[in-house]
């Protein structure tokens, strides 16, 4: 069976307080060997810091841009003494989910706008600071993301659910980062992405869920369904290898070949990782 890393969960959300070990156990049952659990916000460090220790997971601590207005001018502080004080934890693997999202009107004006960055340097200085990657976030802001690394850096990492174009990715790949696919491409509306995971470099891809959010196609519920009552299917990293079916299927390859392949991208961009033993 083939094994994964899902490099982009939040398994501290509401979602999973429930039942949280029997999500987890159900997706190590399918090969899901670790799970990266990114936190949002300096609120959540401790949950996504206890979820990966109780499940033998990974974890990355930030501030989401979409978090930014509830942070206060301390966010970057609070960063700084969580990294500090776990630095000898090695299931902190990386920075994150740290990142710019200007889809949102109010975000994407002042001074929102000007805070998220402010915020995002902030974070990407702390990173270099203590040797971490950075896992991204960027929704109608990729340039914007990509001056700031280049700024900033050198940087390493993943762009989490990317999703722009064939140039960015490729300048995103020339900085040395891994770019991460997940259940969007799954929806056969979703032409350009599912082109970018069929035509990117194998050596630039790494896989992911998002879950509880970006649910694969099979789970999903438009407006419609919803206000007729269906329910949203709950996104979980059990979904991971019918994601990676899915794009292994894009590519033309056998899914072993990419499990595999995605492993060892993973553990590139995410070194820390390799002292967990999940070989």
């Amino acid at each position: 069976m083939p094994c994964w890393i899902d490099t982009h969960c939040h398994l501290d959300a509401p979602e999973f307080a429930a039942d949280l070990p029997a999500v987890r156990q159900q997706a190590r049952a399918l090969g899901v060997r670790c799970c990266v659990i990114a936190a949002v916000h300096a609120s959540t460090f401790d949950e996504a810091r206890q979820a990966a220790h109780r499940l033998g997971d990974a974890y990355a601590l930030g501030t989401h841009p979409l978090y930014v207005p509830q942070a206060g001018e301390d966010a970057a502080q609070q960063l700084a003494a969580a990294l500090q004080a776990h630095a000898g934890d090695a299931r902190l693997v990386a920075v994150g989910e740290i990142g710019l999202d200007f889809f949102a009107p109010a975000l994407a004006a002042p001074p929102w706008r000007e805070r998220q960055q402010a915020l995002f340097r902030q974070q990407l200085k702390l990173a270099r600071r203590h040797g971490l990657p950075v896992i991204l976030h960027s929704r109608h802001a990729v340039d914007a993301v990509l001056r700031h690394l280049r700024e900033t850096g050198p940087h390493t990492g993943i762009a989490h659910a990317f999703s722009g174009s064939e140039q960015q990715a490729r300048a995103f790949i020339d900085l040395g980062f891994k770019l991460g696919f997940g259940g969007a491409c799954t929806f056969e509306r979703a032409t350009r992405l599912r082109h970018l995971a069929a035509a990117l470099p194998l050596e630039a891809l790494v896989l992911e869920t998002d879950a509880p959010d970006m649910p694969p196609h099979w789970l999903y519920a438009t407006a419609r369904q919803r206000a007729s009552g269906q329910l949203q299917g709950r996104n979980t990293p059990a979904e991971l290898p019918r994601i990676a079916a899915v794009i292994a299927g894009l590519r033309g390859m056998p899914v072993q070949a990419l499990a595999e392949a995605a492993w060892r991208n993973t553990l590139e961009a995410l070194p820390r990782l390799a002292g967990l033993g999940l070989d």
